[in-house]
């Protein structure tokens, strides 16, 4: 179960920081309206959180 716990929380950091460098090309992809800066800042944010998340994850698990 530790194992599995620390998998998923490798995963969502990956995700999260492929959405914090990929953001304006995620943005130009998925969404088609005109505000793209907005959109790509709230995909950045979204991504830390994931990404902090993640760390959390994995921090306790390894302890």
């Amino acid at each position: 179960m530790k194992i599995v716990l620390i998998l998923i929380g490798l995963i969502l950091d990956m995700l999260g920081v492929i959405m914090i460098y990929d953001a304006r090309l995620l943005t130009k992809k998925l969404f088609s309206f005109g505000d793209q800066n907005e959109a790509s800042w709230g995909l950045k944010i979204l991504g830390f959180l994931i990404a902090i998340i993640g760390a959390l994850i994995v921090f306790f698990q390894m302890r």
